[in-house]
């Protein structure tokens, strides 16, 4: 590897891995290694540039912590979560559609029984949600387990907001529900608001320098699994949102968006009677059955997760 230059580089750094033993390993390597060299060739990158870049990636890494997942923003703000997402979960027509997972998941949220409040104090004008879980075939889905989250109206979610002593560090606006013997599910939460990602961070000053915003159009994050179906990462975005069309991480679908309804002050669905105005969701959701999986992507999506 002597006298290497601009012209000879990108061929030795591909020679050098040619004892990589992973053949997946390798082909990702060596197509990374070819379009970075070849990004770098096209806009003529300088010194001061790169390094500038690789302080904003050092940056990057320095805000991500178990709260906050700074590169899962990176990657939603450029589309790439959207991408890898929409390749690997082809699916039958009639199935719901995936979207991108977002970086505000916890593993092992609260579980509750159907018709709960899941919003645990979290601020927000009342929603009831309900809804059925179908396989593509038709038939209803019993023992579903759903995760669902979501922002508070201030466009904050639960892990976002420090302890206090009057307000504890807990579970708000999250939990685990399992549908019943006929598929269906209902609970308790609030109304869905629009709220900007964090852009206070090195994600967001790049937002600020392309001129684009840092909003999302309101919506309900939901990740559905049974068995013999592939797990399905999903939103449900409501109606006439503003930023439908300018979502920040690009995860709208027109299949995910639904009308939230606006009641005055009376009987709920769920039987209980409302002092103030709530809102109702109503959503479907259908699964595709693994043995089905769409072969079109090149790879069995089974259990993916973007």
């Amino acid at each position: 590897m002597r006298n290497i230059n601009e012209d000879t580089i990108t061929q030795a750094v591909l020679a050098a891995m040619a004892g990589c033993k992973q053949p997946r390993l390798r082909t990702i390597m060596v197509s990374l290694v070819q379009h970075l060299h070849s990004f770098a060739r096209e806009v003529e990158l300088t010194e001061d540039e790169w390094f500038k870049a690789i302080q904003f990636l050092t940056a990057v890494g320095h805000i991500t912590d178990d709260v906050r997942q700074e590169f899962i923003l990176l990657s939603d703000v450029l589309g790439l979560s959207t991408l890898v997402t929409a390749q690997n979960n082809a699916k039958p027509a009639g199935c719901t559609e995936a979207t991108v997972f977002g970086p505000f998941f916890v593993e092992n949220a609260p579980e509750y029984a159907l018709g709960a409040d899941i919003a645990n104090g979290a601020g927000g004008e009342p929603c009831h949600v309900s809804g059925q879980v179908r396989s593509l075939d038709g038939r209803p889905l019993a023992g579903v387990r759903m995760d669902v989250w979501q922002s508070d109206e201030d466009g904050h979610y639960d892990v976002q907001r420090p302890p206090t002593e009057t307000q504890p560090h807990t579970h708000r606006a999250r939990g685990r529900l399992r549908t019943d013997a006929q598929g269906r599910y209902h609970f308790r939460s609030i109304l869905a608001q629009p709220y900007p990602i964090p852009h206070d961070g090195p994600v967001g000053k790049m937002l600020e320098a392309l001129g684009r915003h840092p909003w999302r159009p309101a919506h309900l994050h939901f990740m559905l699994e049974a068995a013999g179906h592939e797990r399905l990462i999903t939103h449900v975005f409501r109606d006439q949102d503003r930023y439908l069309d300018s979502d920040a991480v690009f995860g709208v679908r027109s299949t995910l968006i639904a009308p939230w309804v606006r009641h005055e002050a009376g009987p709920a669905p769920d039987g209980s009677v409302q002092e103030r105005p709530f809102w109702t969701l109503h959503y479907d959701f259908v699964l595709n059955p693994q043995a089905t999986t769409v072969a079109a992507s090149g790879t069995d999506t089974a259990g993916a997760r973007a």
